[in-house]
C-alpha cells in the first residue's frame, strides 16, 4: 500500500505542484488548505506523514503541531518560507521531524521525506532510487540510471530532457500544462524561465525520440492546454 501523506498548504499553485510530485512518486496524498481541513482528514483517514505549512489562513502550523503531538505520534515535516534559525529550532523543539524551507530542490525534498519515513514508518518508505524503468512508444527509460533506450539503442539525454520524458511517460494520455511541466522539470529555477523554455525543450526532446519530429506522434500539442504523451 502507498504511504498516506497529508499535505497542509494553502498556496494553490504550490499545493498542486507538491501533490503532483508526490503522486508521481507513488504516494497517496490527502489535501488540506486550512487547519480545519487538516483536522477533518486526521479524524477520518490513516495518515502516516504530515507536510505542514506554518502560515495558514485559520491558524499557525507550530500550534497545530503541538495539538497533534498531544494526540498522535505522526511524523511531521514543516514546509515554510522562513529560514530563520529561531523558527527552525522552534519547529524541531515542538516535535517536527524535519524543517524544509521554500523554495526547495525536488530531489532533496523527496529524499528528506524518504529519510523521515525510514526512521519513523519502518517498511513503508517509498524507494525513490529504485523507481524502475518506464516503457512506452518503443522507448525504455531507466529512471534509476537516467538512461534511455530507443529500440535497443541508447539515446543521450540532458538532465532537463530526462526529467521531461520521465514526467510524460509517467502520465500517459494526461494533458500536462506548461505550469505543471515547469514545476516538475525546473523545481529550483522557475524564476529564470521565459515563455519559450518549455516549447524549446520539447522540440529538442522530440528530435531525439520522435520518428518524425516535424509531425510528432509521441508528444503532441493540445492547443490552449498543454502537451500529451501518446506512447
Amino acid at each position: 500500500m502507498s504511504v498516506q501523506i497529508l499535505l497542509v498548504e494553502d498556496d494553490e499553485a504550490l499545493h498542486r505542484g507538491i501533490q503532483f510530485t508526490l503522486q508521481q512518486e507513488g504516494f497517496a496524498v490527502s489535501s488540506a488548505r486550512s487547519l480545519a481541513d487538516a483536522r477533518l482528514a486526521l479524524a477520518e483517514q490513516q495518515i502516516q506523514l504530515i507536510l505542514l505549512d506554518v502560515q495558514l489562513p485559520d491558524g499557525n502550523g507550530f500550534d497545530f503541531c503541538e495539538e497533534i503531538r498531544r494526540l498522535k505520534d505522526i511524523p511531521i515535516i514543516f514546509l515554510t518560507a522562513s529560514d530563520h534559525e529561531i523558527d527552525i529550532v522552534r519547529g524541531l523543539d515542538l516535535g517536527g521531524d524535519d524543517y524544509i524551507t521554500k523554495p526547495f530542490r525536488l530531489r532533496e525534498f523527496l529524499s528528506r521525506i524518504q529519510a523521515v519515513l525510514r526512521r519513523r514508518v519502518p517498511g513503508n518508505a517509498a524507494r525513490v532510487e529504485d523507481s524502475g524503468a518506464l516503457s512506452s512508444g518503443g522507448l525504455k527509460l531507466h529512471r534509476a540510471e537516467m538512461r534511455l533506450d530507443k529500440q535497443g539503442i541508447e539515446i543521450p539525454l540532458s538532465l532537463t530532457e530526462f526529467r521531461m520524458l520521465a514526467l510524460f511517460m509517467s502520465h500517459p494520455r494526461a494533458v500536462l500544462s506548461k505550469e505543471q511541466i515547469i514545476s516538475q522539470v525546473w523545481p529550483d529555477g522557475t524564476d529564470i524561465l521565459d515563455d519559450n523554455t518549455v516549447a524549446v525543450n520539447i522540440r529538442r526532446l522530440r528530435e531525439k525520440i520522435e520518428p518524425d519530429p516535424q509531425s510528432p506522434t509521441l508528444i503532441t500539442t493540445v492547443r490552449g492546454a498543454g502537451y500529451r504523451w501518446n506512447g
